[in-house]
C-alpha cells in the first residue's frame, strides 16, 4: 500500500478496534462482509469512494444513505471511518473492508476460545489445497460461479472446523478479487497471529520434529523476533534432513539439499 493507504489502514483499524467492544463481533463481521461484496460489485460505488478528490464529509454521507438503517450503528460507524479517508487505490478501499470483517470475526473467534483452532484449521486447509491439483483448480477457477466454490468448502469442512474456519474459507474462495487462493489464505492466517500477538513460522522438515526440538525452535526464534513463535509444520520428504523456515517474508533454509545446491552453484562458477 502506498502511504496514504496505509494511513487511511490504520484509521480503519482504529474504528474497529473501538467499534468490537459490548457488540456481537460475528455479526459486526458479517455486516462488513455483505458491505465489502457491495463495494466489489459495484464499479461506481468503489470509485465513488476511493475518489481522492471528494470531501471525507460528502463520502460518509452517501455511505449513511447507503447503509444506514441497514446495518447496526457499529458496522455504519466503522464503514464510514473507512470511506471518509484518503485511498490510493479502488483496491486498496475494497481489501481493508474485507480485511476489517476478517478481524471482527477472528476477535468473535477469539472470545470464545477458539482462534488457535481457528488458526491451525485455516492453515491445514490451506495445506490440502495446495497438495490436491483438481482441488486447487476448482476452487481458484474463474470458470466456476462463487457459490458453487462456496459449496465446494461446505462440503469438505462443514461439520469438522470451527464456524469462523468454514466462513473465512467461504470468503476466500467468494471474493479473491484477483489474488491467489493461497495468498489469501495467507492473509487471513497473517491477521489471526496478530491477533494473537504472535508471529507464524512455517517449517519445512522431512522427518516430523518431537516435542524437544519444536520447544529449542521456538526459543531461538523467539529470541530471534522478540514476540512468540506459533510452528505449523510442513512434512516433504524432499528436504532430505535439516530444516526449512519462513516467518513472512524471510526465509531461513537450512537443508541438505539447499545446502547441495549452494555447493553446485559455487562449483559451477
Amino acid at each position: 500500500m502506498a502511504g496514504s493507504s496505509r494511513a487511511a489502514r490504520a484509521a480503519a483499524d482504529k474504528a474497529l478496534t473501538g467499534a468490537l467492544d459490548g457488540v456481537d463481533r460475528s455479526a459486526l463481521a458479517e455486516e462488513l462482509f455483505s458491505i465489502a461484496a457491495a463495494i466489489d460489485g459495484n464499479i461506481a460505488l468503489r470509485r465513488a469512494f476511493a475518489d481522492p478528490s471528494r470531501e471525507g464529509s460528502a463520502k460518509r454521507d452517501l455511505a449513511e444513505r447507503l447503509f444506514g438503517g441497514k446495518v447496526s450503528e457499529s458496522a455504519n460507524g466503522v464503514i464510514g471511518e473507512v470511506v471518509a479517508q484518503r485511498w490510493s487505490s479502488e483496491g486498496d478501499l475494497a481489501d481493508t473492508v474485507e480485511a476489517l470483517a476478517v478481524r471482527a470475526l477472528l476477535a468473535s473467534a477469539e472470545k470464545a476460545g477458539r482462534i488457535d483452532d481457528v488458526e491451525n484449521q485455516l492453515f491445514r486447509f490451506e495445506r490440502i489445497v495446495a497438495a490436491d491439483t483438481g482441488l486447487r483448480d476448482t476452487l481458484s477457477s474463474r470458470n466456476t460461479d462463487a457459490e458453487g466454490k462456496a459449496g465446494v468448502v461446505r462440503r469438505l469442512l462443514e461439520g469438522k472446523v470451527a464456524p469462523e474456519t468454514l466462513r473465512l474459507a467461504e470468503q476466500a474462495v467468494r471474493a479473491d478479487r484477483g489474488r491467489r487462493l493461497d495468498r489469501v489464505l495467507e492473509s487471513y492466517l497473517t491477521m489471526a497471529a496478530d491477533r494473537r500477538e504472535e508471529l507464524t513460522a512455517l517449517v519445512t522438515v522431512a522427518v516430523a520434529l518431537d516435542e524437544r526440538q519444536q520447544a529449542r525452535l521456538k526459543s531461538a526464534l523467539r529470541s530471534i523476533y522478540g514476540k512468540p513463535v506459533t510452528l505449523q509444520t510442513v512434512l516433504d520428504k524432499s528436504v532430505v534432513g535439516g530444516i526449512r523456515v519462513q516467518i513472512g517474508d524471510e526465509v531461513v533454509d537450512g537443508t541438505v539439499v539447499r545446502r547441495l545446491d549452494t555447493v553446485r552453484r559455487d562449483l559451477a562458477g
